[in-house]
Parts: C-alpha cells; sequence; structure tokens
C-alpha cells in the first residue's frame, strides 16, 4: 500500500474518532449539571474535575500505549484504543450516578491513545522535512471531526442529552471495523524497540526523549501553549451559555465554526506558512496570534463577534502546534518515534488535569456572587498571559539553540 493511501486511512480513524468525541462536548457540561440539581457555578468545578480525572488516565497511560506501539506495532494499539473507547461510551450513556459517570471518564483517558499512535504512524511513513505537514493533517482529521461532531451533538442533546454518548459507541465500534479491515502496519520489522517499563511511564519516558538537547526546550514551549489553549475547550459551553445565553444548537454550530477554521488551519495553513516562514517563525507568529485571539474573545460583548476571532485563531496555535512537533520529530530516531509521542501526549494530558480546574475555576469564581467584580472572560485573560509566556521562553529558546542543534 502506497504512503498516501496509509495516511488517508489513518486519518480517516483519527476523523472517526474525534467525531465520537465532538459529539458530547455540547452536552456534557448540561448534563453534569443535571446531576447537580441544575446550579452551573457548581457544575463548572464538577466539569473541570471529570477532565481532570480522564487526563490523568491519559497521562499515566500514554507513554506505555507510544512504548508498546514502539514495539508491537501501531495498528494493534489503534485497535485495543477504539475498542476501549466504544465500550466506554455505552457505559457513559447509561450511568445512572456522577460517580459511575466519572469512571467511564477515566476509562476513556486509559483507552484515549489513537492521537498519540496516529503522530507515530505518520512519522513512520513522512520524510523528516515533510512532517509539520503531516502532523497539520492530524490537525485537520481532528477539525473535521469537530466541524461535524458537536453540531451533531448540539442536535442530538436536543432530544436527549444521553443520546450523542449512544452515537458516540456505535461509531468508534464502526471505526475499530474500519480500521481491523484497512489500516496496514506501519512499523518496519527492523525499527522495533523492545519495551522497557523504565520508560512505559510519563516521568521515564520524559527522561529518555530528555537525552536529545532540544527536546526539552521545545516540549516547555507546548506545554505552556497547550495549557493556554486548553481555556476555550474547557469553558466555552459555560462562556457562551452565561454571556450569550447559548442553549446546545448555538454551541454546537460554534464549536462546528472552530473545527472549520482548524481544518483550514492545520490541514490547508500550515502546507503553505510553515514551508515558506521555517518551523521557527511560524512557532513565534502562532503563539503571538494565540495570544491576542484569547484577548479579544474574553471582551466581546455579543456572540457573533466571536465568529471573526475564529478567522484570526486560524493563524494561532493551529500554525505553531505542528511545527512545534516537526522539530521534536525530527530530533529522535525512528524507534523512539512512539516513545516521543507517548512522552507529548502525557505533558498534553498534564496540562488537562491541571487546565480544567483552573480555567473552570477561574470561569466559575468570577461569574458567582462571591467576586468582587463579574468578569466572565477572566480565564481567556489568564490564558492570554501564558501564550505571552511561552512566546517568551520560544525567543529564548531560539536564541540559545542554533538550527543545526534544533535537528539533532
Amino acid at each position: 500500500m502506497s504512503p498516501n493511501i496509509r495516511l488517508i486511512v489513518v486519518l480517516s480513524v483519527v476523523y472517526i474518532d474525534m467525531l465520537g468525541i465532538g459529539l458530547a462536548f455540547p452536552v456534557l457540561p448540561r448534563l453534569i449539571a443535571q446531576f447537580q440539581g441544575g446550579d452551573i457555578s457548581l457544575a463548572s468545578y464538577t466539569v473541570g474535575g471529570l477532565a481532570s480525572v480522564y487526563s490523568v488516565a491519559q497521562f499515566l497511560f500514554a507513554p506505555l500505549v507510544g512504548t508498546l506501539s514502539d514495539r508491537y506495532g501501531r495498528r494493534s494499539v489503534i485497535l485495543l484504543a477504539l475498542a476501549g473507547m466504544g465500550a466506554n461510551y455505552f457505559l457513559i450513556a447509561f450511568a445512572p450516578t456522577l460517580w459511575l459517570f466519572a469512571l467511564g471518564r477515566a476509562i476513556a483517558g486509559a483507552f484515549g491513545a489513537t492521537f498519540t499512535v496516529a503522530g507515530a504512524y505518520l512519522a513512520d511513513v513522512t520524510p523528516p522535512e515533510k512532517r509539520a505537514q503531516s502532523f497539520g493533517l492530524i490537525g485537520a482529521a481532528f477539525g473535521f471531526g469537530f466541524i461535524t461532531g458537536p453540531a451533531l451533538g448540539g442536535l442530538l442533546g436536543d432530544v436527549d442529552l444521553r443520546l450523542p454518548f449512544l452515537v458516540a459507541a456505535g461509531l468508534s465500534l464502526a471505526d475499530f471495523a474500519f480500521a481491523y479491515f484497512a489500516l496496514p502496519e506501519s512499523l518496519a520489522a527492523e525499527n522495533r524497540k523492545a519495551v522497557n517499563l523504565r520508560y512505559a511511564n510519563p516521568f521515564g519516558a520524559l527522561r529518555e526523549v530528555g537525552r536529545y538537547a532540544s527536546v526539552l526546550g521545545l516540549m516547555t514551549i507546548f506545554v505552556l501553549a497547550t495549557f493556554a489553549n486548553r481555556v476555550a475547550e474547557m469553558t466555552w459551553v459555560l462562556f457562551t451559555e452565561y454571556r450569550f445565553h447559548w442553549g446546545p444548537r448555538e454551541t454546537g454550530l460554534s464549536l462546528a465554526a472552530v473545527g472549520v477554521m482548524f481544518v483550514i488551519g492545520q490541514g490547508g495553513l500550515v502546507r503553505f506558512v510553515v514551508p515558506r516562514l521555517g518551523e521557527r517563525r511560524a512557532i513565534l507568529l502562532g503563539l503571538t496570534v494565540s495570544a491576542i485571539t484569547v484577548t479579544l474573545y474574553g471582551v466581546v460583548p455579543q456572540g457573533w463577534m466571536v465568529f471573526p476571532i475564529m478567522a484570526l485563531a486560524a493563524f494561532g496555535w493551529t500554525i505553531a502546534q505542528p511545527a512545534v512537533q516537526a522539530l521534536m520529530s525530527r530530533a529522535v530516531p525512528a524507534n523512539e518515534q512512539g516513545l516521543l509521542q507517548g512522552a507529548l501526549a502525557s505533558m498534553t494530558n498534564l496540562t488537562s488535569i491541571v487546565g480544567p480546574p483552573i480555567w473552570t475555576g477561574l470561569f466559575g469564581f468570577f461569574v458567582s456572587e462571591a467576586a468582587p467584580i463579574v468578569v466572565p472572560g477572566a480565564a481567556f485573560f489568564g490564558a492570554a498571559v501564558v501564550f505571552a509566556l511561552a512566546l517568551g521562553v520560544a525567543h529564548r529558546w531560539f536564541a540559545a539553540v542554533t538550527p543545526a542543534e534544533a535537528k539533532s
């Protein structure tokens, strides 16, 4: 099978997986609020806590998943993840209590390995100089899922808040069947690496990839920017409902618009911007635009105004993220791509452990009676500060490390 066909198949798997995840976005906070008597302020803290539960599981399991894919291949790990996600969505759909719902989120995190292994898969089949574009295509597949998933989830949520989880379960199992028959293995036998349990955990994986001088500086930029970027993911439904009085339908459509911009950015703009600017300047551009974008989200007084800001966001972290990943990917050998992607996934999920309570907590506090002044956009303003910090780190790191050192 040609590399292009393999690329299309693995991106299709990522798309269907993200479609299932996106279905739940518009209804999750409202379902949590139902468990807690309709108290939106209290629900905002619970949403953040459950997101952290999901991310703790991913943080702990992602390096193991990456290490196993370096040993046994990418295909089998992707299949296991898809089967686990399908079973989890059924559990969440029928959970009668908040505790069982939380258990379902933990299981989802443990099996949420598709993106980790997809990154390693694309590194296997893509030349080093084209990896920024390939990582951008993963983002585009993610974005396509985010266009259709939340829009459909909002419509289904108007019928029943649990219906999107049942549909997501069916999609995950259909994705498993598709990958079983259509997805070939990408990791050659000579590039496989024996499992070392010392590196099958977040801290061991970081120590291992930390042997490469350029990785740790880039990892710092990646972690800070990913942490800041979590703000919209965690507070969007809460923020737009409070600020603009949006329901599931409006929220779903707005999230679909976010997905459109994500596809345009990572599926199209990355392929033109990164080759012309180079990874370094693309990273600086993306971080600058992101700081401006989240600030604007926090200040707009009317709902329609968020849509022009989304167009600006297509030039933000959407552009910078695949450029950062490409630089890191070129710094490690073929038999450690899974290890690197596992370490990246763990760091991403570390931001999801710390980020949701902070961002939803900021929102919840500044719309509560305890706040000295009501500031619905407080979380977005905090994220702007973190993006600015990441930009400062990037400037310092690029000044200290030459392009040749960044690739070694």
